[in-house]
C-alpha cells in the first residue's frame, strides 16, 4: 500500500479553515481565464489545483472569464477554454464572466470617488510611468489628484458616456506614492477603450483593470480561497485594500508557483506568435503545449492530472522536466494501447519458400500488460515490409536483425533467414530474399532453434497506407525563455517529419480520430482529425523511451 501523501500548504489553509468554521466551513474556489488564447498545460495545474481542492473538500468552483480587455478577447477561445476543461473532467458550478459584473464595479468604483479614494486622471501612460518613480525612490503626485469628489463624479460619468478618447483619461486610486510596493503607487481602476466587447457589444467604452475586477468579481461571488500565481503577491495588498475599503464580503487571495516546463513556451503572446507566423499549424498543432495540442498529440485526461498531482503545489518557481510528463502518458499507454505492427521506412522482403498467393492468419495479442485485450489476426505472405534500419549488408558483430546468413524471428509469425538482395544503381536495398522454417511458428515453434532479434513487419498486399507525423519537441534548447535573442530562433527544425507512405497492418483501417496505438518498437500514436477513411493519419505522442534523456546524457 503506497503512503499517502502529506497535505500541501493550500490544503492545510483549507484544513484549518474549515476547523475554525471560517465561512461556515464553505469552500467554493474559481478559475479565471482571459479568453484571449487557449489554455496550456500551466493552466492544466491552475484547473486541477482549483477543481481538486473543491472536491476534496466537498466545495465548488466557478468558471469565471475575466473579460475586461475586449481587444484580444474572442468566443473562439471562450468555447475552447470550456472544451478543455471538461475534457479534462471537470465540472464548473457556475459559468460567470467579469462582464456581467460591470454594472456593478462601476457602482463601486463611485463609491470609491465619494470615499475621496480614487480620482480621474488625464495624465498620459507615459506621464503616469515617469510620476510612479522606481523601486528605490517614491513616485510623485499627479497633478489631478487634488480634484473634488464632484469633479471626479462628473468625469468619470463622461467616461463612462463617450464624451472622451482612448487614453485621454484613467480612474486611478489613491493610494501611496511612497509605498515600497510600485503596485499601490496610484494604480489604474479603469480605462478608456472604445471597443467591440465579444458579450457586452457596444454598451461600455470604459473597462476596470484586472486589479478591480478580480478581487471585487471574488467578492460578488463569495469566492472562499482565490487562488493565483505567484507574480500575484505584489497584488495581494491591493486585492485586501479595495475589499477593505468598500466593506465586502472578504475572500482571501493564495498564491502558488506556476508550472514552467523545459523545452517549452506558455506565453500567450509567444504562442499566438507561433500560430500567426505559421510557425506551427494551428493553437492545437501537437508541438504546442496548449491542451486541445496535447489532447490531438493522444495525451489523455488521466495522464495529465497524474503529473499535475505529481508536480505537486510549491511556494517557489522552478521548471519541471517534460519528460516527467512524457512519463506518466507513457505509463498509461503501456497499461492501454493495443499493439500493433507499422513499418514507416519500409523495403520489400520475399519469402522465396513460401507458396506465393497463400495468405496465412495469425492470432496476435492485442496487449500483453492487458489480457483481457484478447487477440486480432493479422494477414501474412511471401512479400512483406520490414523498416530499412531492421537489414545491414554489413553488419557488426552485435547486430542482431536482419543481415546475410544471418536469422531473426518475424513477430508473431516465423525464424527467417537472409539469402540476398538486391540494389538500385544508388546502392539501396530494394528487396531482400529470405527463407521460413514453417516449423518455427510462434505459438508452436518445434524448429529447436534460438534466434537473439525479432523485428516487425506488415504483408504487402494487405497493408494498408498512411501518414505518419513524428512530433518532437518544438525548441532544441532547455529554457527558450531565458536564451538571449529571439524565443524563435531556437525552434527545433526537427520537430516535425511526415511520413506519406507509411505501411500498417490492415486491423488500423478501422482506426478513428483519437484511438490510442503502441507501434511496436516505435512508439506509442494516436489518429489524428485529419484522418478519413481514404487517408489515415497518426500523430506521434512520444517515443517508448526517453531519447532526449540519452541525448543529454552524450552532451
Amino acid at each position: 500500500m503506497s503512503e499517502e501523501r502529506s497535505l500541501n500548504f493550500l490544503e492545510q489553509i483549507v484544513e484549518e479553515d474549515i476547523a475554525k468554521g471560517v465561512n461556515g466551513g464553505r469552500v467554493l474556489t474559481r478559475f479565471p481565464p482571459e479568453p484571449n488564447g487557449y489554455l496550456h498545460i500551466g493552466h492544466a495545474k491552475s484547473i486541477c489545483l482549483n477543481f481538486g481542492l473543491a472536491q476534496k473538500y466537498n466545495g465548488q468552483t466557478n468558471l469565471r472569464f475575466d473579460d475586461t480587455n475586449p481587444v484580444t478577447e474572442d468566443t473562439e477561445y471562450v468555447d475552447s477554454i470550456k472544451a478543455d476543461i471538461k475534457w479534462l473532467g471537470f465540472e464548473w458550478k457556475d459559468e460567470l464572466y467579469a462582464s456581467d459584473y460591470f454594472e456593478q464595479l462601476y457602482q463601486f468604483a463611485v463609491q470609491l470617488i465619494q470615499k475621496g479614494l480614487a480620482y480621474v486622471d488625464d495624465s498620459s501612460a507615459e506621464q503616469i510611468a515617469a510620476m510612479k518613480g522606481t523601486p528605490t525612490e517614491p513616485g510623485k503626485d499627479s497633478p489631478y489628484r487634488s480634484r473634488t469628489i464632484e469633479e471626479n463624479l462628473r468625469l468619470f460619468e463622461e467616461m463612462r458616456n463617450g464624451v472622451y478618447k482612448d487614453g485621454e483619461k484613467v480612474l486611478r486610486v489613491k493610494g501611496d506614492m511612497a509605498s515600497p510596493n510600485m503596485h499601490m503607487r496610484d494604480p489604474l481602476m479603469y480605462r478608456i477603450k472604445h471597443a467591440h466587447h465579444h458579450r457586452t457589444g457596444d454598451k461600455w467604452c470604459i473597462y476596470p483593470m484586472y486589479d478591480f475586477a478580480h478581487g471585487q468579481s471574488d467578492s460578488i461571488e463569495h469566492i472562499t480561497h482565490s487562488i493565483c500565481t505567484l507574480e500575484f503577491v505584489p497584488h495581494r495588498p491591493l486585492y485586501d485594500w479595495f475589499i477593505e475599503k468598500l466593506e465586502i464580503f472578504p475572500s482571501h487571495q493564495y498564491e502558488f508557483a506556476r508550472l514552467n516546463l523545459n523545452y517549452t513556451v506558455t506565453s500567450k503572446r509567444k504562442l499566438k506568435q507561433l500560430v500567426q507566423e505559421g510557425i506551427v499549424r494551428g493553437w492545437d498543432d501537437p508541438r504546442m503545449p496548449t491542451i486541445s495540442a496535447l489532447r490531438r498529440r493522444g495525451y489523455t485526461p488521466a495522464s495529465i492530472r497524474a503529473f499535475c498531482e505529481r508536480v505537486g503545489v510549491q511556494k517557489r518557481d522552478n521548471i519541471i522536466e517534460v519528460s516527467l510528463l512524457e512519463y506518466f502518458i507513457r505509463e498509461e499507454l503501456n497499461r492501454t494501447a493495443n499493439r500493433v505492427m507499422a513499418v514507416l521506412d519500409p523495403v520489400k522482403l520475399v519469402l522465396t519458400n513460401y507458396p506465393e498467393g497463400q495468405v496465412e492468419e495469425l492470432s496476435a495479442e492485442n496487449n500483453p500488460e492487458d489480457p483481457s485485450a484478447g487477440h486480432r489476426i493479422v494477414p501474412f505472405s511471401n512479400t512483406l515490409y520490414i523498416e530499412r534500419e531492421d537489414f545491414m549488408e554489413n553488419a557488426p558483430k552485435k547486430f542482431f536483425r536482419l543481415a546475410p546468413g544471418q536469422m531473426v524471428r518475424l513477430k508473431y509469425a516465423y525464424i527467417i533467414k537472409c539469402d540476398s538482395f538486391d540494389k538500385d544503381a544508388d546502392g539501396n536495398i530494394t528487396t531482400i530474399y529470405c527463407t521460413y522454417l514453417p516449423e518455427s511458428r510462434s505459438g508452436g515453434d518445434a524448429s529447436g532453434l534460438t534466434v537473439k532479434g525479432t523485428i516487425h513487419w506488415v504483408s504487402a498486399a494487405q497493408a494498408v497506407t498512411a501518414e505518419v507525423r513524428l512530433y518532437d519537441r518544438l525548441f532544441k534548447v532547455d529554457d527558450p525563455n531565458s536564451e538571449e535573442g529571439d524565443f524563435k530562433d531556437y525552434i527545433n527544425p526537427n520537430s516535425l517529419q511526415v511520413i506519406e507512405n507509411a505501411y500498417i497492418e490492415p486491423s488500423l483501417a478501422s482506426a478513428k480520430p483519437g484511438d490510442r496505438f503502441q507501434f511496436l518498437r516505435k512508439g506509442y500514436f494516436v489518429a489524428d482529425p485529419d484522418s478519413t477513411p481514404e487517408k489515415l493519419v497518426f500523430n506521434r505522442t512520444v517515443t517508448l523511451k526517453d531519447t532526449w534523456a540519452k541525448e543529454a546524457a552524450k552532451g
